[in-house]
């Protein structure tokens, strides 16, 4: 029996095969390997596909949130409010920056909770820094966080890493924030073949800093106005991701909104709650997470012996992480309930664009047969 996987790697390269490598001889041909002309075609298909002026490739979506915020001009030691409930790129990325993560807790749905950061404003006038993530592919409440950031004059950096196209109300993740950041580490809907990120925003001059940031902090050819980074996008990753993954994302995205349809309507089990969408969100379905009442890993290992993988995102929140908890030990700012109710009990089922009928069929059945 086939085993269904989390993320199918071999069918991605099967299918693309003949194209990734026509982009790859194109480039080995051209001469231009770093920060050429298919980097500069990528940076703005991507920027008009994000409907947003401005792109700036870079190495990894860690990279993009660390120059984002000193784009925004995060201050040494300033705290920026963000999730306990993603990966620890985006709070590791905060302390690169020189700022420090505090965190609340999250909403039902496992986005950022927007009252808990109305309240954090509100009780500190020195707190002005906004870090919020789409997380599992839902897009957050783009028009509360629009209240927040001019209720309080907040500098937004949207970390879109996991839901790039997802809408909010109709607007685009990241149309929000100064700036927005993603991924395209290769289990993201748009995936490289390889590490890789960008920032996007409406800002020019935000985007000449960005671009000298990532570049070593250049000017001009040894010329280092700023202390920057090696984080320039290669040539190959552009040429890949712009010919090739980028014009089948929206297909990928739709097939991964049947899968996620099916599991929404067809898995029945009293012990395997599908984590909310929020209220307004399209979402592009990265993850596809359930809560699971009882035993999380007796549930995953039914699903192992019935030939399926899945994951879990996150089991330890980022404020219990040992190198941040010994940096900022009081970075919680309220107490993290529902985010640790995630934390222990949440199971990402397979979702990706090669799932076949029959894939989804069988993920299905195996859920509704488990034995608590």
């Amino acid at each position: 029996m086939r085993r269904i996987q989390s993320n199918d790697f071999t069918e991605h390269w099967s299918r693309h095969r003949e194209q990734v490598l026509e982009a790859i001889d194109e480039v080995g041909a051209s001469g231009h390997l770093v920060l050429g002309p298919r980097v500069a075609e990528f940076e703005r298909d991507l920027a008009n596909y994000w409907q947003l002026s401005e792109c700036v490739g870079c190495a990894s979506g860690l990279d993009a949130i660390e120059i984002a915020l000193r784009c925004a001009k995060l201050r040494p030691g300033e705290r920026v409010l963000t999730t306990p409930l993603s990966a620890f790129a985006t709070s590791l990325a905060v302390v690169r920056a020189g700022g420090v993560p505090v965190f609340v807790d999250v909403d039902p749905s496992g986005q950022l909770d927007m009252d808990r950061c109305a309240d954090a404003f509100d009780a500190d006038a020195g707190l002005r820094f906004l870090l919020p993530v789409h997380l599992y592919g839902h897009a957050g409440d783009l028009e509360r966080l629009a209240q927040l950031r001019d209720r309080f004059d907040l500098q937004i950096i949207e970390d879109c890493a996991q839901a790039i196209g997802a809408r909010s109300h109709g607007a685009k993740v990241g149309s929000v924030g100064d700036f927005a950041a993603t991924s395209f580490y290769p289990t993201k809907n748009l995936g490289a073949l390889g590490d890789g990120g960008a920032l996007l925003t409406n800002s020019k001059a935000g985007a000449r800093t960005a671009r000298e940031l990532r570049d070593y902090g250049q000017t001009g050819k040894f010329r280092h106005a700023h202390l920057g980074l090696n984080s320039r996008l290669d040539e190959l990753h552009a040429a890949v991701l712009g010919r090739v993954f980028l014009p089948g994302l929206a297909a990928a995205t739709e097939r991964r909104r049947e899968i996620a349809n099916r599991y929404r309507a067809e898995i029945r089990h009293d012990c395997l709650a599908p984590v909310p969408v929020p209220e307004g969100s399209e979402s592009v379905w990265h993850l596809y997470p359930v809560l699971v009442s009882g035993d999380r890993e007796a549930f995953r290992s039914h699903l192992e012996n019935a030939g399926i993988g899945s994951g879990i995102h996150y089991p330890t929140l980022i404020a219990d992480q040992p190198a941040l908890r010994e940096l900022v030990p009081d970075a919680a700012l309220t107490p993290l309930q529902e985010a640790r109710r995630f934390a222990e009990s949440e199971v990402s089922l397979p979702i990706h664009p090669y799932l076949s009928d029959d894939d989804v069929d069988r993920v299905v059945e195996a859920c509704n047969a488990w034995k608590r």
